[in-house]
């Protein structure tokens, strides 16, 4: 077999002899980056070429490799310069995780098995390969590894996050969503601050957490809550499903309310300002300073659709938080008492300040059958 020699000096193969036509037969392609190997052989091109087309060097190489999913503004890009075919562009791909970066035998089968994520089996490590491909195969075979995996990629994570781990939460996050039921009637998602303040007005009700989950999954947004793993440091994550789907993963690390419904909007700010317009995913460890344009803005717009910056410079909450003050301003905007104690406590670094309204233990109960 020959190769084509990139400008970035990796070799990608021509594509196989089965995809390679007769004089007058069309050719036909096994998926997608079969048929971009084609194209890019019978028109002499390099990876370098593809860069305007997929974004980046690194995307580019993770696409022919197998490790990234075809967003529909690549597919459509690839279909208009290329003359790859549509339909082949939209066949359904299965994503080949880097596997000379993984060791399956790294994941933590044991808690997983607990927590039948997958099957229970004796000596997993022998058949690690196997259970996590089912895992896989649930979540529906999403880019997930090569996300998490990637050495530069600039996720809200703790230094010294388990990627295994972090990888295996993510996927049964998406697994869970999997089995839920497609909704038609959906949010419109260009309204980000519409849809959030929506969300947060349902936070009063004692049972608010649940109503804000359940709604989001009635309007074609799963939230799923999942236990983080040891060593994720983890509170929430935005995601996709194999169908484009925008999935919300909440760990309920900490149970409180006032916690709950920051991280919530937090994510829910990603799915709408965010998901959309990449392939990117969001994980997030929300003790750690935002020091990324998109983890600011998702921060910013969680505070604005609770309580908007210019309300709260001028709140008596803001500059002397007493009981009375976060009762008055939580019943001006329509919310929960915890969301403007946690905002105080936060503003002011004082975490013993308030806290008989964070709402502390009443999260999960809720969830709880």
């Amino acid at each position: 077999m020959t190769n084509i020699e990139t400008t970035q000096g990796i070799n990608v193969p021509e594509p196989t002899p089965q995809a390679m036509p007769g004089p007058n037969k069309k050719p036909e392609f096994n998926g997608p980056v079969e048929a971009i190997k084609y194209h890019m052989a019978q028109q002499g091109l390099t990876q370098r070429d593809l860069i305007p087309m997929i974004g980046s060097r690194s995307k580019v190489s993770e696409v022919l490799s197998g490790t990234r999913t075809l967003t529909m503004p690549m597919a459509r890009a690839l279909h208009r310069h290329l003359g790859v075919p549509a339909d082949v562009l939209l066949k359904e791909q299965v994503l080949q995780p880097p596997e000379t970066e993984m060791d399956w035998r790294r994941f933590p089968l044991t808690q997983m098995a607990r927590r039948q994520w997958i099957a229970t089996v004796d000596r997993p490590k022998e058949q690690a390969k196997d259970l996590i491909k089912e895992l896989m195969r649930r979540a529906g075979h999403t880019q997930v590894p090569a996300a998490l995996f990637r050495r530069n990629d600039r996720n809200r994570a703790n230094a010294k996050t388990n990627p295994y781990a972090l990888t295996a939460w993510c996927w049964q996050v998406l697994a869970q969503a999997n089995e839920k039921d497609v909704v038609t009637e959906r949010l419109d998602l260009e309204d980000s601050l519409g849809v959030m303040t929506e969300v947060v007005r349902l936070s009063p009700a004692p049972d608010g957490p649940l109503r804000a989950v359940e709604f989001l999954n009635r309007h074609g947004i799963s939230v799923e809550i999942v236990r983080h793993l040891p060593g994720t440091h983890l509170d929430g994550a935005a995601l996709q499903s194999a169908d484009g789907r925008p999935v919300i993963g909440l760990t309920l690390r900490y149970d409180r309310v006032d916690n709950f419904w920051w991280v919530l909007l937090h994510e829910l700010a990603h799915v709408t300002r965010h998901l959309r317009k990449s392939d990117h995913i969001f994980v997030d460890d929300l003790t750690i300073v935002a020091d990324d344009d998109k983890e600011l803005e998702a921060d910013r717009w969680a505070r604005e659709a609770s309580i908007p910056e210019a309300i709260w410079e001028s709140s008596e909450a803001s500059q002397n938080p007493t009981p009375m003050a976060v009762m008055a301003l939580a019943q001006e905007r329509g919310i929960h008492p915890a969301i403007v104690a946690g905002r105080a406590r936060y503003e002011h670094g004082n975490y013993r300040l308030l806290t008989q309204f964070v709402g502390s233990k009443m999260v999960r109960s809720v969830f709880e059958p």
